[in-house]
Protein backbone atom coordinates (compact mmCIF):
# COMPACT_ATOMS: atom_id res chain seq x y z
CA UNK A 1 0.00 0.00 0.00
CA UNK A 2 0.96 3.63 -0.46
CA UNK A 3 0.27 6.66 1.72
CA UNK A 4 -1.29 9.74 0.16
CA UNK A 5 -3.28 12.87 0.91
CA UNK A 6 -6.37 14.60 -0.48
CA UNK A 7 -5.31 18.06 -1.61
CA UNK A 8 -8.10 20.48 -0.46
CA UNK A 9 -6.32 21.18 2.84
CA UNK A 10 -3.45 22.71 0.81
CA UNK A 11 -5.55 25.28 -1.05
CA UNK A 12 -3.22 28.04 0.12
CA UNK A 13 -0.25 26.47 -1.70
CA UNK A 14 0.71 26.48 -5.34
CA UNK A 15 0.85 23.03 -6.94
CA UNK A 16 4.63 22.57 -6.89
CA UNK A 17 4.93 23.94 -3.36
CA UNK A 18 2.26 21.46 -2.26
CA UNK A 19 3.98 18.55 -3.99
CA UNK A 20 7.32 19.41 -2.38
CA UNK A 21 5.66 19.49 1.03
CA UNK A 22 3.87 16.18 0.47
CA UNK A 23 7.10 14.52 -0.67
CA UNK A 24 9.04 15.89 2.29
CA UNK A 25 6.35 14.47 4.59
CA UNK A 26 7.16 10.96 3.36
CA UNK A 27 4.07 10.40 1.21
CA UNK A 28 3.74 8.57 -2.09
CA UNK A 29 0.55 9.95 -3.63
CA UNK A 30 -1.82 12.89 -3.95
CA UNK A 31 -5.56 12.81 -4.58
CA UNK A 32 -6.48 15.85 -6.66
CA UNK A 33 -9.80 17.70 -6.64
CA UNK A 34 -11.08 18.67 -10.09
CA UNK A 35 -14.13 20.71 -9.13
CA UNK A 36 -17.50 21.03 -7.36
CA UNK A 37 -17.15 20.54 -3.56
CA UNK A 38 -13.35 19.85 -3.42
CA UNK A 39 -12.62 22.75 -5.79
CA UNK A 40 -10.04 22.70 -8.57
CA UNK A 41 -7.16 24.65 -7.01
CA UNK A 42 -4.48 22.35 -8.42
CA UNK A 43 -6.19 21.12 -11.59
CA UNK A 44 -7.60 23.06 -14.54
CA UNK A 45 -9.70 20.46 -16.30
CA UNK A 46 -10.27 22.36 -19.54
CA UNK A 47 -6.63 23.34 -20.01
CA UNK A 48 -5.47 19.78 -19.39
CA UNK A 49 -8.06 18.26 -21.70
CA UNK A 50 -7.18 20.65 -24.50
CA UNK A 51 -3.41 20.18 -24.61
CA UNK A 52 -1.26 17.07 -24.60
CA UNK A 53 1.77 19.26 -23.88
CA UNK A 54 0.06 20.70 -20.83
CA UNK A 55 -0.84 17.22 -19.64
CA UNK A 56 2.75 15.99 -19.98
CA UNK A 57 4.04 19.01 -18.04
CA UNK A 58 1.40 18.50 -15.36
CA UNK A 59 2.02 14.81 -14.74
CA UNK A 60 5.78 15.36 -14.79
CA UNK A 61 5.46 17.60 -11.72
CA UNK A 62 4.30 14.52 -9.82
CA UNK A 63 6.53 11.92 -11.46
CA UNK A 64 9.70 13.99 -11.02
CA UNK A 65 9.10 13.91 -7.28
CA UNK A 66 8.34 10.20 -7.19
CA UNK A 67 4.64 10.86 -6.56
CA UNK A 68 1.53 9.49 -8.23
CA UNK A 69 -2.00 10.84 -8.54
CA UNK A 70 -4.06 8.25 -6.67
CA UNK A 71 -7.39 9.61 -7.87
CA UNK A 72 -9.16 12.63 -9.25
CA UNK A 73 -12.05 13.73 -7.04
CA UNK A 74 -15.10 15.75 -8.00
CA UNK A 75 -17.59 15.21 -5.18
CA UNK A 76 -20.88 16.87 -6.07
CA UNK A 77 -24.53 15.98 -6.59
CA UNK A 78 -25.10 14.85 -10.19
CA UNK A 79 -28.75 13.93 -9.56
CA UNK A 80 -29.67 17.08 -7.64
CA UNK A 81 -33.03 18.74 -8.28
CA UNK A 82 -31.10 22.02 -8.57
CA UNK A 83 -30.35 22.24 -12.32
CA UNK A 84 -27.17 24.29 -11.92
CA UNK A 85 -25.59 21.95 -9.35
CA UNK A 86 -26.74 18.87 -11.24
CA UNK A 87 -25.30 20.08 -14.55
CA UNK A 88 -22.05 21.27 -12.97
CA UNK A 89 -21.56 17.97 -11.12
CA UNK A 90 -22.32 15.89 -14.21
CA UNK A 91 -20.13 17.96 -16.53
CA UNK A 92 -17.17 17.94 -14.16
CA UNK A 93 -17.53 14.19 -13.54
CA UNK A 94 -17.53 13.35 -17.26
CA UNK A 95 -14.55 15.62 -17.95
CA UNK A 96 -12.72 14.14 -14.97
CA UNK A 97 -13.22 10.59 -16.23
CA UNK A 98 -11.85 11.65 -19.60
CA UNK A 99 -8.81 13.30 -18.03
CA UNK A 100 -8.18 10.31 -15.77
CA UNK A 101 -8.06 8.11 -18.85
CA UNK A 102 -5.61 10.43 -20.61
CA UNK A 103 -3.30 10.59 -17.57
CA UNK A 104 -3.60 6.93 -16.52
CA UNK A 105 -5.22 7.83 -13.20
CA UNK A 106 -7.20 4.70 -12.32
CA UNK A 107 -9.93 6.13 -10.06
CA UNK A 108 -12.35 9.05 -9.99
CA UNK A 109 -13.97 9.69 -6.59
CA UNK A 110 -17.33 11.36 -6.10
CA UNK A 111 -20.71 11.13 -4.33
CA UNK A 112 -23.70 9.18 -5.61
CA UNK A 113 -25.91 12.23 -5.14
CA UNK A 114 -29.38 12.76 -3.72
CA UNK A 115 -32.40 13.76 -5.80
CA UNK A 116 -35.76 15.18 -4.85
CA UNK A 117 -38.51 12.94 -3.52
CA UNK A 118 -40.57 13.01 -6.70
CA UNK A 119 -40.67 14.56 -10.16
CA UNK A 120 -42.05 17.93 -9.00
CA UNK A 121 -40.03 18.48 -5.79
CA UNK A 122 -37.32 21.17 -5.84
CA UNK A 123 -35.33 20.11 -2.73
CA UNK A 124 -33.23 17.04 -2.00
CA UNK A 125 -34.83 14.32 0.10
CA UNK A 126 -32.85 11.68 2.01
CA UNK A 127 -35.25 9.13 3.54
CA UNK A 128 -33.80 7.33 6.58
CA UNK A 129 -36.73 5.23 7.77
CA UNK A 130 -39.10 2.85 5.92
CA UNK A 131 -42.24 4.09 7.71
CA UNK A 132 -44.50 6.00 7.35
CA UNK A 133 -44.85 4.36 3.98
CA UNK A 134 -44.26 7.60 2.07
CA UNK A 135 -40.55 7.30 2.84
CA UNK A 136 -40.28 3.86 1.26
CA UNK A 137 -42.14 5.16 -1.78
CA UNK A 138 -39.70 8.08 -2.03
CA UNK A 139 -36.70 5.73 -1.90
CA UNK A 140 -38.17 3.47 -4.57
CA UNK A 141 -38.90 6.42 -6.87
CA UNK A 142 -35.41 7.88 -6.37
CA UNK A 143 -33.62 4.63 -7.18
CA UNK A 144 -35.75 3.71 -10.19
CA UNK A 145 -36.02 7.16 -11.75
CA UNK A 146 -32.87 9.03 -10.79
CA UNK A 147 -30.08 6.99 -9.19
CA UNK A 148 -29.92 3.83 -11.31
CA UNK A 149 -30.51 5.46 -14.72
CA UNK A 150 -27.81 8.06 -14.09
CA UNK A 151 -25.19 5.66 -12.74
CA UNK A 152 -25.86 3.06 -15.44
CA UNK A 153 -24.86 5.72 -17.95
CA UNK A 154 -21.77 6.79 -15.98
CA UNK A 155 -20.77 3.16 -15.40
CA UNK A 156 -20.75 2.65 -19.18
CA UNK A 157 -18.65 5.80 -19.63
CA UNK A 158 -16.24 4.62 -16.92
CA UNK A 159 -15.93 1.19 -18.55
CA UNK A 160 -15.25 2.75 -21.96
CA UNK A 161 -12.41 4.77 -20.43
CA UNK A 162 -11.28 1.95 -18.09
CA UNK A 163 -11.53 4.29 -15.09
CA UNK A 164 -13.04 3.11 -11.80
CA UNK A 165 -15.58 5.23 -9.92
CA UNK A 166 -15.13 5.43 -6.14
CA UNK A 167 -18.37 6.50 -4.47
CA UNK A 168 -17.86 7.82 -0.97
CA UNK A 169 -20.27 6.20 1.49
CA UNK A 170 -21.49 9.45 3.02
CA UNK A 171 -24.69 10.07 4.95
CA UNK A 172 -27.03 12.45 3.16
CA UNK A 173 -26.47 10.69 -0.18
CA UNK A 174 -28.31 7.63 -1.47
CA UNK A 175 -25.16 5.48 -1.48
CA UNK A 176 -24.03 5.63 2.13
CA UNK A 177 -23.59 2.03 3.35
CA UNK A 178 -22.12 -1.27 2.13
CA UNK A 179 -25.63 -2.49 1.28
CA UNK A 180 -26.57 0.51 -0.85
CA UNK A 181 -23.14 0.36 -2.52
CA UNK A 182 -23.57 -3.27 -3.53
CA UNK A 183 -27.16 -2.74 -4.67
CA UNK A 184 -26.07 0.02 -7.05
CA UNK A 185 -23.12 -2.08 -8.22
CA UNK A 186 -25.53 -4.92 -9.11
CA UNK A 187 -27.62 -2.49 -11.13
CA UNK A 188 -24.62 -1.04 -13.02
CA UNK A 189 -21.22 -2.73 -13.40
CA UNK A 190 -17.95 -3.48 -11.61
CA UNK A 191 -16.52 -0.06 -12.40
CA UNK A 192 -18.80 1.33 -9.70
CA UNK A 193 -17.26 0.77 -6.27
CA UNK A 194 -16.43 2.49 -2.99
CA UNK A 195 -14.09 5.22 -1.93
CA UNK A 196 -14.20 3.85 1.61
CA UNK A 197 -13.97 6.49 4.33
CA UNK A 198 -14.25 5.04 7.84
CA UNK A 199 -15.11 8.42 9.35
CA UNK A 200 -18.55 8.33 7.70
CA UNK A 201 -19.13 4.72 8.68
CA UNK A 202 -18.52 5.30 12.39
CA UNK A 203 -21.19 7.99 12.67
CA UNK A 204 -23.67 5.64 10.99
CA UNK A 205 -22.88 2.89 13.51
CA UNK A 206 -21.01 0.76 10.94
CA UNK A 207 -17.77 -1.02 11.85
CA UNK A 208 -15.21 -0.11 9.14
CA UNK A 209 -13.40 -3.46 9.40
CA UNK A 210 -16.67 -5.29 8.79
CA UNK A 211 -17.42 -2.94 5.87
CA UNK A 212 -14.00 -3.69 4.36
CA UNK A 213 -14.74 -7.41 4.56
CA UNK A 214 -18.20 -7.03 3.00
CA UNK A 215 -17.02 -4.86 0.12
CA UNK A 216 -13.64 -6.56 -0.22
CA UNK A 217 -15.28 -9.90 -0.97
CA UNK A 218 -16.88 -8.24 -4.00
CA UNK A 219 -13.69 -6.42 -5.09
CA UNK A 220 -15.71 -3.26 -4.57
CA UNK A 221 -13.13 -1.04 -2.82
CA UNK A 222 -11.56 1.27 -5.40
CA UNK A 223 -9.97 3.86 -3.08
CA UNK A 224 -9.59 4.53 0.66
CA UNK A 225 -9.81 7.75 2.68
CA UNK A 226 -8.11 8.03 6.06
CA UNK A 227 -10.14 10.22 8.39
CA UNK A 228 -11.26 9.59 11.96
CA UNK A 229 -14.41 10.35 13.97
CA UNK A 230 -14.77 10.94 17.69
CA UNK A 231 -18.11 9.81 19.14
CA UNK A 232 -19.20 11.86 22.18
CA UNK A 233 -21.51 9.43 23.99
CA UNK A 234 -23.07 12.12 26.19
CA UNK A 235 -24.13 14.16 23.19
CA UNK A 236 -25.07 11.01 21.30
CA UNK A 237 -27.69 10.28 23.96
CA UNK A 238 -29.11 13.76 23.39
CA UNK A 239 -29.02 14.03 19.58
CA UNK A 240 -28.46 10.55 18.17
CA UNK A 241 -26.23 9.93 15.16
CA UNK A 242 -28.36 12.13 12.88
CA UNK A 243 -27.04 15.27 14.55
CA UNK A 244 -27.86 18.60 12.86
CA UNK A 245 -25.63 20.73 15.10
CA UNK A 246 -23.15 22.70 12.94
CA UNK A 247 -19.73 21.06 12.61
CA UNK A 248 -18.17 24.01 14.42
CA UNK A 249 -20.37 23.46 17.48
CA UNK A 250 -18.07 20.71 18.73
CA UNK A 251 -19.11 20.88 22.39
CA UNK A 252 -22.68 19.85 21.55
CA UNK A 253 -22.14 17.46 18.66
CA UNK A 254 -22.65 13.68 18.88
CA UNK A 255 -19.67 13.11 16.62
CA UNK A 256 -16.78 15.15 15.27
CA UNK A 257 -14.22 14.48 12.57
CA UNK A 258 -10.72 14.02 13.96
CA UNK A 259 -7.25 13.40 12.61
CA UNK A 260 -6.31 9.74 12.26
CA UNK A 261 -5.79 8.09 15.65
CA UNK A 262 -7.61 10.76 17.68
CA UNK A 263 -11.11 9.31 17.42
CA UNK A 264 -10.20 5.63 17.41
CA UNK A 265 -6.99 4.03 18.61
CA UNK A 266 -4.06 2.81 16.59
CA UNK A 267 -5.19 -0.81 17.04
CA UNK A 268 -8.40 -0.12 15.12
CA UNK A 269 -6.47 1.59 12.34
CA UNK A 270 -4.05 -1.35 12.24
CA UNK A 271 -7.01 -3.72 11.98
CA UNK A 272 -8.32 -1.74 9.01
CA UNK A 273 -4.97 -1.92 7.23
CA UNK A 274 -4.84 -5.67 7.86
CA UNK A 275 -8.38 -6.10 6.54
CA UNK A 276 -7.53 -4.13 3.41
CA UNK A 277 -4.52 -6.38 2.81
CA UNK A 278 -6.55 -9.52 3.52
CA UNK A 279 -9.10 -8.54 0.88
CA UNK A 280 -6.49 -7.57 -1.71
CA UNK A 281 -6.63 -3.79 -1.51
CA UNK A 282 -3.05 -2.80 -2.28
CA UNK A 283 -3.48 0.80 -3.36
CA UNK A 284 -3.43 4.22 -1.70
CA UNK A 285 -4.56 5.22 1.79
CA UNK A 286 -5.39 8.89 1.26
CA UNK A 287 -5.41 11.23 4.26
CA UNK A 288 -8.37 13.61 4.47
CA UNK A 289 -7.96 16.21 7.21
CA UNK A 290 -11.14 17.88 8.52
CA UNK A 291 -10.30 18.14 12.23
CA UNK A 292 -11.90 21.26 13.75
CA UNK A 293 -9.65 21.09 16.82
CA UNK A 294 -6.29 21.14 15.04
CA UNK A 295 -4.37 23.24 12.54
CA UNK A 296 -3.74 21.96 9.04
CA UNK A 297 -0.08 21.26 9.82
CA UNK A 298 -0.62 19.54 13.16
CA UNK A 299 -3.64 17.53 12.03
CA UNK A 300 -1.99 16.39 8.81
CA UNK A 301 1.30 15.43 10.46
CA UNK A 302 -0.58 13.57 13.22
CA UNK A 303 -2.32 11.49 10.57
CA UNK A 304 0.95 10.84 8.75
CA UNK A 305 2.70 9.71 11.92
CA UNK A 306 -0.13 7.38 12.94
CA UNK A 307 -0.51 5.79 9.52
CA UNK A 308 3.23 5.33 9.00
CA UNK A 309 3.12 3.01 12.01
CA UNK A 310 0.34 0.77 10.67
CA UNK A 311 0.26 0.89 6.88
CA UNK A 312 1.43 -2.32 5.20
CA UNK A 313 3.75 -1.29 2.39
CA UNK A 314 5.42 -4.51 1.31
CA UNK A 315 3.79 -7.54 -0.23
CA UNK A 316 3.73 -10.65 1.99
CA UNK A 317 6.26 -13.41 1.45
CA UNK A 318 5.62 -17.14 1.47
CA UNK A 319 4.79 -18.61 4.88
CA UNK A 320 8.30 -19.72 5.76
CA UNK A 321 7.20 -20.93 9.20
CA UNK A 322 4.65 -23.50 7.98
Amino acid sequence: MKLGVFNPLFQNMELEEMLDYVKASGLDAVEIGTGVYPGSRHCNLDELLESETTRHAYIDKFASRGLIISAFSCHGNPISPDPSLREESDTVLRKTIELADLLDVPVVNTFSGTPAGNATDTAVNWPVTPWPEEYSQIKEWQWENRLIPYWKDIADVAKAHDVKIGLELHGGFLIHSPHTMLELRKATNEYIGANLDPSHLWWQGIDPVAAIKILGRENAIHHFHAKDTYIDTDNLNMHGYLDMNPYGNIRDRSWTFRSVGLGHGIEEWANMMSALRTYDYDYVVSIEHEDGLMSIEEGFQTAVKTLQNVIIREKPTDMWWA
